[in-house]
């Protein structure tokens, strides 16, 4: 008889971890945020206080919560908006930084 974690480690693919705990998706989905959402599940699981203390049942329910989630983040969004890499949030930063028109520079000490 396998671990939960035996199981886990035989897992590689976000539609893995879907089909794993049994969660309908949509492939185009997937298939376009898989990276995304196994990040999301990932950070999801680090937030989790005392995740090694539940007893194996309630470990797997909370992962299927976790990965529904992640998942369901991306049904309703997409990877720009959810800023999950580094890549996507420096672009959101560089996207906010303040417009200043060439107009209002000046030369120190130009006369």
């Amino acid at each position: 008889m396998s671990s939960f974690q035996d199981d886990l480690d035989d897992l590689n693919t976000a539609e893995d971890f879907l089909r794993f705990f049994g969660i309908e998706f949509d492939a185009r989905v997937v298939h376009v945020n898989r990276l995304h959402i196994l990040q999301r599940f990932h950070d999801y699981l680090a937030e989790e206080a005392n995740l090694d203390s539940l007893a194996e049942d309630l470990l797997r329910d909370r992962y299927r919560v976790l990965i529904t989630q992640a998942y369901q983040d991306f049904v309703k969004s997409d990877a720009i908006a959810e800023k999950v890499f580094k890549v996507h949030k420096d672009q959101a930063e560089r996207h906010n930084a303040s417009f200043v028109p060439l107009e209002s520079l000046t030369l120190s000490g130009a006369r």
